[in-house]
């Protein structure tokens, strides 16, 4: 409603209440101060400039939320995903050994296995050892057993040398699908004729690799 408005009803319910009174008789004094009267229109209602912008304004702050939400998001994303890549380039996430316990089991149970045969002889059966090595190394321990047993099979022939291996412990410290590595533990009982029986622990470092499905011995070094 219009200032011309409000003066205009003023002067309509003055001359309703004394009808006796002309309007052109009515003195200034008589007439309402339209301009003293309280403007609603212009301290703030909802039509006023102040209050489209305050409108306005509220109007706006959910969408800034929004904005700002969906920026904490994005960032958040971004920090998972660089997360993520590093956990990829992270060695140990492809170990195996720490998750796989049946894969981890058959490694050092073929290993164990491999080295009590390889370790263990008697003078009246050294190739039955050197045959069953050929089918449990491979690479580089396979050429360091065949230069080393030729020497092992005199010895053995000479000393009447018996030699028997116990894997005490094989653990597991990398596992791929292809490859293993393992720190093994085992006692080596030697026993010559006409003399009591030795034993010395050793503690050796081996590399497998998956072949056929076997795992097969491919480096021995001792520690």
């Amino acid at each position: 409603m219009s200032l011309d408005s409000v003066g205009a009803d003023a002067v309509d319910k003055a001359a309703a209440a004394d009808p006796e009174v002309p309007d052109a008789e009515m003195s200034d004094a008589e007439v309402p101060d339209v301009d003293a009267a309280p403007d609603a229109d212009a301290g703030g209602g909802p039509g006023a400039p102040g209050a489209d912008e305050e409108d306005g304004t509220a109007r706006r702050w959910p969408a800034r939320v929004a904005g700002l939400l969906v920026l904490v998001l994005i960032a958040c994303g971004a920090v998972l995903l660089l997360k993520a890549d590093e956990l990829g380039d992270d060695p140990a996430a492809g170990n195996r050994a720490l998750t796989d316990a049946a894969a981890t089991e058959r490694v050092s149970g073929d290993v164990s296995s491999a080295l009590s045969t390889v370790f263990s002889y008697t003078p009246e059966d050294t190739a039955g050892t050197r045959k069953a090595a050929r089918g449990l190394l491979a690479g580089k321990a396979a050429r360091q057993y065949e230069g080393l047993f030729g020497q092992v099979e005199r010895r053995a022939a000479e000393q009447k040398l018996t030699l028997t291996t116990h894997v005490v412990r094989a653990g597991v410290t990398r596992l791929t699908d292809r490859g293993a590595h393992l720190l093994v533990f085992l006692d080596q009982v030697a026993e010559r004729q006409g003399r009591p029986a030795t034993t010395v622990a050793a503690q050796l470092s081996v590399t497998a690799e998956l072949h056929g499905g076997h795992w097969r011995i491919v480096d021995i070094t001792s520690r």
